[in-house]
């Protein structure tokens, strides 16, 4: 994994809503970036920011998914959650089913205890209610009671997956909030945290123009004056606004 965030911009990245993470990436033309069909497990869960490391699931097969086989120590989905980097996020590909389990709360307890950043999959997990509890970032398709051999067999760690739609290669800047999961591209995360900062301090002014009085259409994409002043107002500190 690449270390692409530093503290300065993880932070910023964990103030920025999604939406306009993604609308940063799209004027930079990527545009597939926001995960389809994935939701945060809690209303109330902190932001999630940390980089991606990865595991693939395949449809399982009868002779060799069990619970038997589950339990070996070179299981990959066990693997998984030992391996994850501190203030990684664990991205799963779950191929979009929710017919079995991602993970559970004990898996969830673990990467909290671990000091993951938190988990997304495209699939569905198990034990929600402990999940939650854990207090650890969770983000999931739908709930999936049934054990995880029932529908999947884990077969790669750390490699380009799909989840939600969106790639995700290993070290890929995850970031989760109430709208959704994000992908950014690791190479891009301190230019795309900085146009973040700009947007919300660019968010700040912008309401205070409308609440004067001012015209969507003057500030939503900017005019070039509207866009003079804010630069003004930028430079000269970013006092108070009325």
């Amino acid at each position: 994994m690449t270390a692409a965030l530093d503290q300065r911009t993880r932070a910023i990245l964990a103030r920025a809503s999604t939406p306009a993470i993604a609308n940063i990436l799209l004027a930079r033309g990527l545009r597939r970036t926001m995960m389809r069909d994935v939701a945060p497990l809690s209303a109330n869960q902190l932001p999630m920011v940390g980089e991606a490391y990865t595991l693939r699931f395949i449809p399982s097969r009868e002779d060799l998914d069990s619970m038997a086989s589950y339990a070996r120590p070179e299981n990959l989905h066990r693997r998984a959650i030992e391996e994850c980097p501190e203030s990684g996020v664990l991205v799963i590909d779950a191929q979009g089913s929710a017919a079995a389990s991602s993970m559970g709360d004990l898996m969830a307890l673990r990467l909290h205890s671990r000091g993951a950043a938190g988990v997304v999959t495209d699939g569905g997990f198990r034990d929600t209610t402990g999940i939650r509890a854990t207090g650890l970032p969770a983000f999931q398709r739908a709930n999936a009671g049934p054990a995880t051999p029932v529908a999947f067999h884990a077969v790669a760690l750390d490699e380009p997956i799909g989840c939600g739609g969106v790639a995700v290669y290993p070290g890929d800047v995850i970031v989760g909030d109430t709208e959704g999961v994000v992908v950014i591209p690791c190479h891009l995360a301190a230019a795309v945290a900085a146009a973040a900062a700009d947007a919300e301090d660019y968010e700040v002014f912008a309401s205070a123009e409308i609440r004067r009085g001012a015209s969507i259409l003057d500030v939503l994409p900017p005019t070039p004056a509207t866009r003079e002043r804010y630069e003004q107002w930028s430079a000269a500190g970013r006092p108070e606004l009325e």
